[in-house]
This record gives C-alpha cells, structure tokens and sequence, in this order.
C-alpha cells in the first residue's frame, strides 16, 4: 500500500479520496498514512469541486441507481475530456457472463445480454455511460489479496462450493489492480479516454487449483479443500486475454499468478 501511495503522489501533487460518508475515513487515513498531499472527503464536502483525474472504484452495491450515480460522478466531480485530464471507471470482468469451454475474450469481445443478466446490466450501462462521456473502463479480474477473494470463503467457510472443480476462475491481486489504474493515469488521456482495458494476471486457473495453491500458505494451515458440486452441464468459464491492454498500458503484474503468490508466503 505504500508504494502504491508513493506512486500515486508522485504521479499527482494532491490525492483526494472521496466516499459517500466518513465513517472509514480514519482507518484510511492509517492505512495509506498520513501526509499533505492525500486526504479523504465525503461527496458533500467536494460539492461544486471538480478534479482533472477521477478514478470510480465503488461497487454497485452501495447505489439504488448504479449507471445514474457513475454519470452523476462524471458530471459534477471530473472536470471534463476537455482539460486533458482521465476518468477512469473500473468494471469487471464479470461483464462478459458465463463463458463456456474455455472461450477466450479480449477487450472487443461481446458483453452479456443486460436483459437476460440483471447485475452485469448495471455494469454494462455504467460503461455506456462512462465511455459515451469520453471516459475509460478497466475491466477488472476477481480481486484477491491473502485473505480477501473466492478461495478465502471457500476454504474457510465450511461450506460446499456450488462450481465445478475445473472451472476456470481469471484473478488478478488487489496490488496489481491498482497499479494498472496508475499505468492508465500515466498513459494519458490520448491513450486511456474512450477505450476499454481487460486487466488480469494472465494465468486462469481452475478452482480447485486456486483453493490447492491457497493451503500452500501458512495462513490457511489446517483447512481442506471443499466440495465442488458442479457437474459437467456447468460452464466452465472463459479466459481473458489482455495483452492487448498491457501493451498498451506498458503494464504487467507484479504478481504473476495466484499460485506464485501464495507460495511466496507474502501477506
């Protein structure tokens, strides 16, 4: 987190981190660390404030209107294409839907059908919106940290894991994640604005495997792999092929995949 930090001051003279209240505000602050140049505001504090650089990384989950509040965002926070400065919205992979027999999916490929898939409805509307106002999507993997991710619930839970063992699961760390969205800031908005970016780490794996390379670190010591009730009829997912973007972006991950993570023993 600090060298992320570090990165992102170098890259601006202030960060602004804003949420919908305080309530986190400290624990922020703690975990970044404290300095001049970083500060965190409620929406209300930055009414009629507006910021060359914008980066919208909050869930769906936490908006009645998803599309609405993204469009508002880009309204009334980003100064506009105009001042040569990025929005950068970050999606998710998820987009896409199920894939089935490994199908590989580039930035170009198809989204899913919104009427047919209500929660990438939110998504893919969200990303009209963003690139329609000459913004950029980053189209993210499964986020995972050491204790954060799918295999973290299906290990620990104690709970049976509805997919199929050999379905293909494509990740990326929450470290890696971020320092795409700086490669998208530094690449400029000739570069970024108007386009959509595919980031992962490039190495799916099954989730059996994930779960098989999670108990390689001492962190998940004593637990078992869980039972995977998925059946043949099951899709069995898509791989993502982003090279594309990491090209573009002159972008690759510090992680280079989830089973090299968790058996380096980092936290």
């Amino acid at each position: 987190m600090n060298l992320i930090k570090l990165r992102l001051l170098r890259f601006s003279e202030t960060v602004v981190g804003i949420t919908k209240s305080n309530t986190r505000h400290e624990e922020i602050l703690t975990e970044v660390g404290e300095t001049d140049r970083f500060r965190v505001a409620t929406t209300e504090d930055c009414v009629g404030k507006k910021y060359k650089n914008v980066v919208f990384c909050a869930p769906p989950s936490g908006f009645d209107d998803y599309p609405a509040a993204v469009e508002d965002c880009m309204k009334t926070v980003w100064a506009g294409p105009n001042e040569g400065g990025i929005f950068l919205f970050t999606s998710s992979g998820g987009i896409y839907g199920f894939g089935n027999d490994k199908q590989v999916v580039t930035e170009n490929s198809p989204v899913a059908d919104p009427s047919k898939n209500p929660r990438s409805a939110r998504l893919i509307n969200a990303e009209e919106r963003v690139l329609g106002g000459g913004g950029a999507c980053f189209r993210l993997a499964g986020l995972y940290s050491l204790t954060r991710g799918a295999h973290n619930f299906w290990l620990t839970s104690g709970k049976d894991v509805s997919g199929r063992a050999d379905g293909i699961v494509n990740q990326l760390h929450y470290d890696d994640a971020a320092r795409a969205v700086l490669a998208g800031l530094s690449a400029g908005s000739s570069v970024v604005n108007g386009e959509v970016f595919l980031i992962s780490d490039g190495h799916p794996l099954t989730r059996e495997k994930i779960c098989e390379s999670a108990l390689k670190n001492k962190h998940f010591f004593g637990y078992e792999l869980p039972k995977f009730l998925g059946t043949n009829e099951d899709p069995v997912g898509k791989i993502y092929d982003g090279s594309a973007s990491n090209t573009a972006l002159k972008w690759d991950p510090m992680y280079q995949s989830f089973d090299t993570f968790m058996a380096s023993g980092e936290s």
